[in-house]
This record gives C-alpha cells, sequence and structure tokens, in this order.
C-alpha cells in the first residue's frame, strides 16, 4: 500500500494524462538502475514503493545505507515498458537526493573520526523533511528535531523577547519532563547563565572551532560540563568538521548536509 507521500509524489509526477509514454507498447522488458559515482545509496525503499505501484517487478541489489562502488548496479526491474517509463524519473529523482544526502553525511561522520555526533537540523525541503531526515540516519548522522514538538531550543529571538533567564524558567514550567531543554548561545556569559540555569543542551551558534574550545574549556574549569550536551552549530561545513569535532563538543549540526548536498548520477537502462 503506497504512503500518501507516495501517491502525492505520482500524482504530481504523471498528471491526469501522460502523452509522452501512453503510446508505449505494453512489451516486458528488462532494466537496472546503475551508480554513475561511488556513493552511500539510500531511498532504495521508496523507489521499489514507486516501481511496483506501477506494476513492475523491483529488486534492491544493495541495502539502503551500503557504499555503491561507480558503475554498480543497484536495483533491477522487469515488467511493461510503459510503466518503466512512466515510473523513471520520479524514482530515480528520490534516489539521487537521498543518496546524495546520505554520501555528504557519510563524508562528515568519518571526517569528524567519532570524536562528535554529525546531525542534521531543520534545514529541509517542505514536504519533504521525513525522507531527507532518513538519508541524514542512513549516511550514519542523527536526525536532530523532526519538528517543534521534539524538544524545546531557545534561540537568539526567544531570549531577545524574553530574556535568557525568564526563557528557561518558562520553558521548565510548561515544557513536558520528557523534553529536552536546549539553549543557543552566543557568547561565554550566555553559556554559564544556560549551564547555571539547568539546560539539558548548549548550542554554540556561529563560533570559531578556538572560541568554541575555550568555552568548553571554561565550562570544565568551572564543573558544568558534566552532564550537558555539547552541541555546535554555525559555519560548519564538510571542510571544517574535522577542526570542530576536535572542540570537545558532543554533536556538530549541519545545515549543509541537506542544503548543499548535491544529487548523486544515477541512471536507468533498459536491456530489453
Amino acid at each position: 500500500m503506497l504512503s500518501s507521500d507516495m501517491e502525492r509524489f505520482i500524482e504530481e509526477d504523471v498528471g491526469v494524462w501522460d502523452d509522452s509514454s501512453a503510446w508505449v507498447p505494453e512489451t516486458d522488458v528488462c532494466a537496472a538502475v546503475i551508480a554513475r559515482e561511488d556513493c552511500i545509496i539510500s531511498g532504495l525503499a521508496e523507489a521499489v514503493q514507486i516501481l511496483q505501484h506501477f506494476g513492475l517487478s523491483a529488486v534492491p541489489l544493495f541495502d539502503d545505507g551500503e557504499f555503491v562502488p561507480k558503475d554498480s548496479q543497484v536495483m533491477s526491474i522487469q515488467g511493461s515498458a510503459r510503466a518503466v517509463l512512466q515510473s523513471e524519473r520520479l524514482a530515480l529523482n528520490i534516489l539521487a537526493r537521498m543518496s546524495g544526502i546520505s554520501t555528504l553525511t557519510r563524508q562528515c561522520v568519518l571526517a569528524a573520526g567519532g570524536r562528535a555526533r554529525i546531525a542534521a537540523t531543520r534545514k529541509t525541503t517542505p514536504g519533504f523533511r521525513f525522507f531527507e531526515k532518513k538519508a541524514v540516519f542512513l549516511g550514519g548522522g542523527d536526525t536532530h528535531r523532526f519538528n517543534l514538538s521534539d524538544a524545546v531550543l531557545i534561540k537568539d529571538n526567544h531570549i531577545k523577547i524574553c530574556g535568557l533567564e525568564e526563557c528557561l524558567r518558562r520553558a521548565k514550567e510548561r515544557a513536558s519532563f520528557t523534553r529536552k531543554i536546549e539553549v543557543e548561545v552566543e557568547s561565554q556569559e550566555e553559556m554559564l547563565a544556560a549551564a547555571e540555569g539547568g539546560a539539558d543542551i548548549i548550542m554554540f551558534d556561529n563560533m570559531s572551532p578556538q572560541t568554541v574550545a575555550d568555552a568548553v574549556r571554561l565550562l570544565s574549569e568551572k564543573g558544568l560540563r558534566e552532564g550537558i550536551i555539547l552541541e555546535a552549530s554555525g559555519g560548519i561545513s564538510p571542510e571544517n568538521v574535522g577542526e570542530y569535532s576536535a572542540c570537545g563538543v558532543d554533536v556538530l549540526s549541519l545545515g549543509a548536509l541537506t542544503r548543499n548536498a548535491r544529487w548523486i548520477d544515477l541512471s536507468l537502462e533498459i536491456s530489453t
């Protein structure tokens, strides 16, 4: 059974009438999806769902989240030539987008060397967030919040409106005991206030690696480091992940995982 998301994607892509392939004979063909470059493949489950909706037999040759060498076949397909042509682009689009995110995530995870967890942000495509976050997970990253109800995140604009102390007071008063409270800080003063005020997570926002390292050291010196999750975000890229991961934080969150990931080059070839 198709998920509502897949139904929406198919309706958007096919439209009310397919003038491009409706005239193609109902001949059975064999086809394969081929990776034209090394990648971490993801989106196979979604591609299979789409292809099966069109009556095709689709068999993944790798698992989602697995490394795929260049020129490998990642899926075999059998069935109506017309159905293959109708479903080809949608299946490839989802595979290429999700695999691009998984591949970039894996690169960042390796660059971090196990010193910090790599996480996504909410900088995602409206309507496609679940699949982008899933691709981060399949690449070895952390999905972070899916939506605003997953945790309390006190950001700079919250602080400008209410003040940090009041924000923390209200968050503790109103949020469920199951919700963690995270505070985005821009200075050591805000960091200390958040730690002393009982924040579960402190996020260093747009700070240099040296500034973050100094802040972590100060927390340790004041006996406030233990029990607090430390996160760095803003200005972090695949190029400087290694530098940030050496600062002593627990998490690095990168909007680049979903914002900057390029699509992986995949193609569908019919072999008849």
